[in-house]
């Protein structure tokens, strides 16, 4: 996959003012004192997370592993807190043709290792059947645990494209906070970082300066051709899938219906 260098020009649209740096760090200054609150903020949410009420349900129920099915409580591997992801997916579509949002999410958690120092497991929960789900998951070449959830209810199983955590005490298993849509962005890093560029994200939705680029559809940048051109096109693949041995154009995501 090559990249594309962006523009190059000395004439960026709608770039930002030009000042001297004591300005800027006024400017800035300022800005600290919203971001500051926006944090306090995002600390008393998280408070009023982890007071959530939790629902028990049977761990017992089985998920499907690479060593087959197993009952849900071993997810948690001895330990008492679970976070999944929970990984939409299309049947029978080849790899370039599964979900783009969800590729991109899961591959932003390659290695679970700070999580487990905590305390806490990770695993990416799908809808797919297991003889689909391995493949796949070879190709992307991830080492975190995934099991497939085909045909199990929620809380375990349910509607896919959300993270959700899960407490256990001793043998029991409950849900405890369940999130989706914008509330998935935590997981991918990047969505942050872009936020603290000039340009931010190229989203039509995002609030920019007179003359800045115009906008484009939220997550266009999800897929793109092999030179690095976002589409969401017949030929794109999940961007993640561009840095996998063998990844080729496509003529077609192959997909049958909705996830």
């Amino acid at each position: 996959m090559t990249t594309t260098s962006g523009n190059a020009s000395s004439d960026l649209p709608g770039k930002p003012p030009v000042v001297d740096l004591a300005t800027w760090q006024a400017a800035r200054d300022e800005l600290l004192i919203r971001e500051k609150a926006h944090t306090h903020e995002g600390d008393a949410i998280a408070a009023a997370r982890r007071r959530l009420p939790m629902v028990e349900f049977d761990g017992s129920v089985e998920v499907v592993g690479p060593d087959g099915p197993v009952p849900f409580i071993d997810l948690f591997q001895g330990r008492d807190e679970l976070v999944v992801y929970k990984h939409m997916w299309h049947d029978g579509a080849p790899h370039q043709g599964q979900c783009e949002g969800c590729t991109v999410t899961a591959w932003h958690v390659k290695d679970a290792a700070y999580l487990n120092a905590r305390g806490v497991s990770y695993a990416v929960l799908t809808t797919g059947p297991w003889d689909e789900v391995a493949p796949y998951v070879e190709f992307m070449g991830y080492t975190e645990p995934w099991y497939s959830v085909r045909g199990v209810d929620g809380p375990a199983g349910g509607h896919m494209g959300y993270v959700t955590s899960y407490l256990r005490d001793g043998d029991r298993v409950f849900l405890t906070y369940s999130t989706t849509g914008r509330g998935n962005e935590p997981v991918a890093g990047s969505f942050g970082l872009l936020d603290m560029t000039p340009y931010g994200r190229g989203e039509a939705w995002e609030d920019n300066p007179e003359g800045r680029p115009e906008g484009q559809g939220p997550c266009w940048y999800w897929r793109s051709d092999a030179d690095g051109n976002a589409t969401w096109g017949p030929t794109g693949r999940p961007v993640p899938q561009w840095t996998r041995p063998g990844a080729t154009p496509e003529n077609t995501l192959g997909r049958k219906g909705d996830h």
